[in-house]
């Protein structure tokens, strides 16, 4: 049987200090390693294509919205979470690599736009698909049906929070 950390780590805590644990303790723990397992199979892709993960997120995000993958910078932060410098300065990393460029606005004459290059597009697809098959990598070996219950399961949760 394989080890497992969750296992053990609960053990412990019902021996040292029990009133730490609640009914969902376990569950949190085990998605925080498989959030870990997750982020760390993304990154180990984005090395590979030489992106950050702030630049991964910008380029998928344009390119998720579909023709003409552009998006106000406002709208960028707001979807990616990141303060307006933070996506000003991962947007100039961008430009400077030719996968964005900085477009007037034709819906404001004062306001720019950011759009993939046919570069970005092509490197926005390739980070997509490599990350996606290193996700899929981690659990390959489990049923079908299991994934599904899993995936139901924590569907069900995120909608306990809504």
């Amino acid at each position: 049987m394989k080890d497992d950390p969750v296992d053990r780590l609960i053990a412990s805590w019902w021996q040292e200090l029990p009133e730490v644990l609640y009914p969902s303790s376990e569950l949190a723990k085990r998605i925080m390693l498989l959030a870990g397992q997750l982020n760390e199979a993304t990154r180990r892709v984005l090395r590979d294509l030489g992106l950050t993960t702030a630049e991964f997120d910008v380029i998928v995000s344009l390119r998720r919205g579909g023709t003409p993958y552009r998006q106000k910078p406002s709208d960028l932060s707001r979807n990616l979470l990141l303060s307006s410098g933070g996506t000003s300065n991962v947007t100039n990393q961008l430009v400077r690599r030719g996968l964005v460029t900085r477009e007037p606005d034709p819906d404001d004459g004062r306001g720019t736009q950011i759009r993939l290059t046919p570069e970005g597009i092509s490197l926005a697809e390739q980070a997509v698909k490599a990350s996606s098959a290193a996700h899929h990598e981690l659990w390959a070996d489990l049923p079908d049906e299991t994934v599904d219950q899993a995936t139901k399961a924590l569907r069900a949760l995120f909608r306990s929070q809504a």
